[in-house]
């Protein structure tokens, strides 16, 4: 990773901030972008529950010039695999070309009195690549109340890569405001042709 560069200066800065493993992180992020240019980022720490253990887990999105990056971390709790607590991270680098949707899903309060420029309440950053998809089916039926046939099923097939929804209230308006940053970026990147 490019040391010298203000967008990668910003990345780590972030990672850091989010408090999180942050040389953990770190260098995975910086594995996974090599020598690459950072373009764009958002690094979203997200706290879970689970049952009676409190769970943290990062999200740590990069754009370069030819890539889409995604890294997660997660602590675990020490188990019978683990004597003491762990964590895993992962990265995942995607070509911009095989990127085939966005969706960024905006909440914002008072819409009869939105201004242009308003940040919203909250987004959903939704992005497919084809690595995961969601398969919701149903029994099919037909039109006749008393038939009795089996039609099979029916339903619908959706990318469901990552979706990652930021709020003001939750993340702090800055956060809302580098994920819609990341969202444009992203969509620009996917709709260069030479990409």
């Amino acid at each position: 990773m490019a040391k010298t560069s203000t967008t990668t200066q910003g990345l780590r800065a972030a990672i850091e901030r989010s408090g999180y493993y942050p040389a953990l992180v770190a260098e995975a992020v910086e594995a996974a972008v090599g020598g690459e240019p950072v373009r764009s980022y958002l690094v979203h720490q997200e706290t879970t529950f689970d049952q009676n253990e409190v769970r943290r887990h990062v999200t740590v999105l990069v754009l370069t010039g030819n890539r889409f990056i995604v890294s997660h971390t997660d602590e675990q709790a020490a188990d019978t695999t683990s004597p003491t607590p762990y964590a895993t991270t992962s990265t995942e680098s995607v070509k911009l070309g095989r990127i085939s949707s966005i969706v960024v899903s905006r909440v914002v309060a008072n819409p009869e009195s939105y201004k242009p420029g308003t940040l919203p309440r909250e987004i959903v950053l939704t992005i497919g690549w084809g690595a995961v998809s969601r398969l919701d089916l149903e029994p099919a039926a037909c039109g006749d109340p008393n038939c009795e046939a089996d039609h099979g099923y029916t339903g619908s097939s959706t990318a469901d890569d990552l979706s990652l929804r930021v709020s003001e209230a939750g993340d702090g308006p800055e956060t809302v405001r580098q994920a819609l940053t990341f969202a444009q970026a992203l969509s620009e990147a996917t709709a260069d042709p030479t990409n």
